[in-house]
């Protein structure tokens, strides 16, 4: 293990290795589901690839080989009770993929499995993405949970996807394969024996290039995105305060099929 790596029981492991801070999401189990502990220990690893000397790359993965990360742990939104929480809750995730946006190095999403919905986010903030064929994107929240996306993700999926591919992805609840996800542009595929070799490959280039041109480039382009993102609250706070998302989450942790209502 390198430097200070946390517990093999932590559901968030930051491991330091040279230049290379990783930081893996440790819930196999979950589909390494995040929970708030593990967006603040995201938020905080941020923070350490800014603030130590010599890191000039941050990996981001999933443990198990079956997901990066499914989404949020579905069942801290029994905690919600109206629209307010809704909102506050896209709030908090907006935070977390600014900051991991605007970290300094290049920041790179190892895919296998799952990326869905908190998991979509992550890796779309992310400067760059490596997909095995196993992987599979998308936020299919209008079938499962009937909640919505802010628009600061939705800008994210826009920019990346175009807003055809996006609303199709949305509307139709469906996931993109690796393949469809490679054309689009939106990562760079590689078998599943090769992905740990693809990875070190692109860290060596990266560690290898001028550090604050990489900066400018990033910097460049999280403003420009920035720049055209309105407000959404009123959107949001409708979807989460409806009787269809309560509904729907009991049903999803029921593994049951939701009957939508429509309010």
């Amino acid at each position: 293990m390198g430097e200070d790596a946390t517990g093999a029981d932590d559901e968030l492991l930051v491991e330091r290795e040279g230049a290379v801070l990783t930081v893996t999401f440790n819930r196999p189990a979950q589909h390494n589901a995040m929970t708030w502990g593990m967006y603040e220990g995201l938020r905080e690893a941020c923070e350490r690839a800014d603030g130590e000397d010599g890191i000039r790359v941050m990996v981001l993965r999933g443990a198990g080989g079956k997901a990066f990360v499914a989404g949020t742990d579905i069942g801290q939104f029994r905690e919600f009770r109206d629209g307010r929480d809704g909102v506050a809750y896209e709030a908090r995730i907006t935070e977390v993929a600014d900051r991991l946006e605007s970290v300094t190095v290049p920041t790179v999403a190892v895919v296998t499995g799952h990326c869905i919905g908190g998991g979509l986010i992550l890796a779309a903030v992310c400067d760059l993405r490596i997909a095995t064929r196993s992987a599979r994107f998308g936020a299919p929240i209008a079938r499962t949970l009937g909640n919505c996306l802010s628009m600061n993700t939705m800008s994210l999926l826009v920019q990346h996807l175009g807003r055809a591919r996006t609303l199709d992805l949305l509307l139709r609840a469906r996931l993109l394969d690796a393949a469809e996800a490679a054309a689009a542009g939106f990562v760079t595929l590689c078998e599943d024996d090769t992905v740990d070799e693809a990875v070190a490959e692109t860290v060596r280039t990266l560690a290898g290039h001028a550090p604050l041109s990489m900066w400018a480039a990033k910097e460049a382009v999280a403003r420009l995105r920035r720049a055209a993102v309105p407000d959404g609250d009123d959107i949001v706070s409708t979807v989460f305060g409806s009787a269809d998302f309560h509904h729907g989450v009991e049903a999803f942790l029921r593994k049951e099929r939701p009957r939508w209502a429509g309010r």
